[in-house]
């Protein structure tokens, strides 16, 4: 698929759901360059951010907005079968994206961007969602986090794995989403590694977003 917005930096995506300032302050520190998803362009324009490209079906883009937007930047997708979310996420080539605006207040289409989020690997995505920052996890990861920092991994699938630096390992255990899931572990202090075999969410504390991103995008 052709990349509406390839750049060599990290891409803030804003959506149409709740976007705090803090929100936008922590994602574009990190990652400046801006997308939005359809009517989050009118949460990236109020917070005087214009959008390097603005995607998704356009049902809740509004005739002022487009207004002030580049013809140019703006790519209506017209097919339903996706998320406004995936349409955007699926067209960037960037080292990473933080995405905002996308946890509420609908949990369906949360449920449906987590389910993106395991999908879509490339690139990697952390979702800002409250007080937490949410991640497909990959095959295998490794970062380091202070003692006592809360890890909870949530599977959308039949999942089993290896950890080091858990409080409570999570070897010979199966996950799954009728099952066992592993909400509330936390870090012993130091490297945290993991690895996994299936889909699985993994959920940290959301000022924790940068370890999150230096684990994601190393090498």
């Amino acid at each position: 698929m052709t990349p509406l917005l390839s750049i060599a930096q990290g891409v803030t995506l804003i959506g149409g759901g709740a976007v705090s300032d803090a929100d936008l302050a922590q994602a574009t520190v990190l990652a400046p360059a801006i997308m939005a998803a359809d009517s989050g362009s009118e949460r990236a324009l109020a917070a005087g951010l214009m959008p390097l490209a603005v995607a998704g079906d356009f049902d809740s883009l509004s005739a002022e907005v487009r207004a002030q937007i580049p013809a140019a930047r703006l790519h209506h997708i017209a097919e339903q079968e996706s998320t406004d979310f995936e349409k955007c996420l699926s067209r960037i080539a960037a080292p990473f994206v933080v995405a905002v605006g996308f946890a509420g207040p609908r949990h369906d289409h949360l449920l449906a961007n987590l389910t993106t989020l395991t999908r879509l690997r490339h690139p990697p995505c952390l979702l800002l969602a409250g007080t937490d920052v949410m991640i497909a996890a990959p095959p295998r990861l490794a970062l380091d986090l202070p003692a006592g920092t809360r890890v909870s991994l949530y599977p959308l699938g039949r999942v089993s794995g290896e950890s080091r630096g858990l409080r409570w390992p999570i070897s010979g255990l199966v996950f799954e989403p009728a099952g066992r899931v592993g909400t509330s572990n936390a870090a012993l202090g130091g490297a945290v590694e993991l690895a996994l075999d299936g889909p699985c969410i993994l959920i940290l504390p959301r000022r924790h977003l940068a370890h999150a991103v230096a684990a994601l995008t190393e090498g």
